[in-house]
């Protein structure tokens, strides 16, 4: 028995027989067959990147995942990597200064795009994630306060000594 494949118009519903030949694969005419949500197949969307970065002393990891993503899919994503981001992101001199701010300031940016969109229903078969809690609800969000508290001690030393 040959394996079903969905086709790509038909939205996860396998077709009646094997996966067909390339030359009878049907052309992505629908807008909405172009543009769904990469998580769950919604529409509205939009194409925006969601970042995270981590630094740890002098190494440094950077994510990121490109859309285009629903609302829903689109702000639970941010709300995880901006978490992330502020929880991992400041542990390395570099990323204090500027990579955990410029990522934060992307992500904000995407968050303003999903939340313009429509709220949309996703694929049959799939589902969508939870937005979750806002980001200043979550508490590992507050574990940024801990550099920022230290970079403000520090600058505030200097300045005192130099005068």
């Amino acid at each position: 028995m040959p394996t079903q494949h969905p086709t790509p118009q038909s939205y996860g519903t396998p077709p009646a027989h094997g996966w067909p030949a390339q030359s009878s694969l049907p052309t992505y005419t629908n807008p909405v067959a172009n543009h769904a949500c990469r998580i769950c197949g919604g529409y509205p969307t939009v194409d925006t990147s969601v970042r995270a970065h981590q630094g740890v002393l002098i190494v440094m990891r950077f994510q990121k995942f490109d859309g285009p993503f629903c609302r829903q899919c689109g702000i639970a994503l941010v709300r995880l990597t901006t978490t992330q981001t502020l929880w991992q992101g400041w542990w390395s001199p570099f990323s204090l200064v500027l990579f955990t701010p410029f990522t934060l300031l992307w992500n904000l940016i995407a968050h303003r795009r999903f939340s313009r969109l429509a709220p949309a229903a996703p694929m049959q078969g799939r589902t969508s994630p939870d937005e979750g809690q806002p980001v200043h609800r979550q508490p590992l969000a507050y574990v940024a306060l801990i550099p920022i508290i230290w970079a403000v001690c520090f600058i505030t030393a200097m300045v005192t000594r130099s005068a």
